[in-house]
């Protein structure tokens, strides 16, 4: 009953955000610890990440009863635009951020239970790809139990480490969990999994004609196990099974604009600029007795052509001051 509530309730918040057709928050709740369930006492903050200033954001609950208010009201310690909270379980609800014009953000839901175990899971979306941990918490922690996992319903694993890895989240993780041991069971928790932005790697500074480019197709920052194709000013280039496209001489032609798309979606476009290297002009670095000394010393047949030219003008020097006397 507590869990339908809590849907029930995020389903009334997030119907509130689609007002005016407009399904993108203008502000994002993070929360730290990022999970869903919490045991009493335990300490939450709560914080409202907005683009640009942040001022007139604050938390705000509203609570299994339907009562909504504000942090720094009968709940929670405000410091700037976060909201530390000591959890009991009367504060079990929905929160979100909200602004003073009534701009809301995403909602999560926080259970506090009074209970002996807890699934930590996350209460915020997590990307596909992504590795996840599950924890099956206790009060009291005992050395002799192991944990059962289960997913909307059914047995997925046993673990004696109390933990349950996924290390690469799918669209198919998406779903209800809880965990059990051989005395009791947790509160379930839904995770929800979103398809993660596919990038094009690209030369940010110009490239030099002539010069090897390599393009990649990057899907949750690491390089795509997905067939790419490769656009150039809208047309098809190329078709690459491993997610990268190498150019192996740039030209003047290969100037423009590139983006890829697998079958996880289209990457933004890039703009490639193709630069023609500058002709290399020789620059005189050496003094001219220096270029002599070397062009002597190089060319020896040079040296003993000037040595010869040489005798044969003192030579005829010679014979015109005979012939005078």
């Amino acid at each position: 009953m507590e869990r339908l509530l809590l849907l029930l309730l995020s389903t009334l918040v997030y119907c509130s955000l689609g007002q005016d057709g407009d399904i993108s928050p203008p502000a994002s709740l993070s929360i730290s610890p990022d999970r869903s369930q919490f045991l009493k006492f335990e300490s939450v903050s709560l914080s409202c990440e907005v683009q640009g200033n942040s001022t007139g954001w604050r938390v705000v609950r509203n609570s299994l009863r339907g009562i909504v208010s504000e942090c720094n009201t009968d709940w929670g310690k405000q410091q700037g635009s976060s909201c530390n909270v000591s959890l009991i379980p009367s504060h079990s609800g929905v929160y979100w951020c909200e602004s003073e014009s009534g701009e809301h953000s995403n909602a999560v839901n926080i259970t506090v239970h009074d209970g002996a175990v807890i699934l930590e899971s996350p209460a915020l979306p997590v990307t596909e790809g992504d590795s996840v941990t599950l924890r099956c918490r206790y009060q009291v922690t005992p050395s002799n139990l192991t944990a059962d996992f289960y997913k909307d319903g059914s047995l997925i694993r046993n673990e004696t480490t109390r933990e349950m890895t996924i290390p690469a989240v799918s669209e198919s993780d998406e779903g209800l969990y809880k965990c059990t041991n051989s005395e009791e069971e947790s509160p379930e928790s839904w995770m929800t999994v979103t398809a993660g932005a596919v990038i094009l790697e690209s030369p940010a500074l110009p490239v030099t004609e002539g010069d090897s480019v390599t393009l990649r197709c990057r899907y949750q920052g690491t390089l795509s196990n997905h067939t790419a194709d490769f656009y150039k000013d809208g047309s098809l280039v190329r078709t690459e099974t491993t997610g990268e496209m190498t150019i192996p001489a740039v030209s003047k032609s290969d100037k423009g604009l590139y983006k890829c798309t697998n079958s996880k979606g289209e990457s933004p476009e890039s703009w490639m600029t193709v630069t023609v290297p500058s002709p290399v002009v020789p620059v005189l670095s050496m003094s001219l007795p220096r270029l002599l000394c070397s062009l002597l010393v190089g060319s020896p047949y040079l040296l003993v052509t000037i040595i010869l030219l040489v005798k044969c003008c003192r030579s005829r020097a010679q014979g015109d001051r005979v012939e005078e006397g």
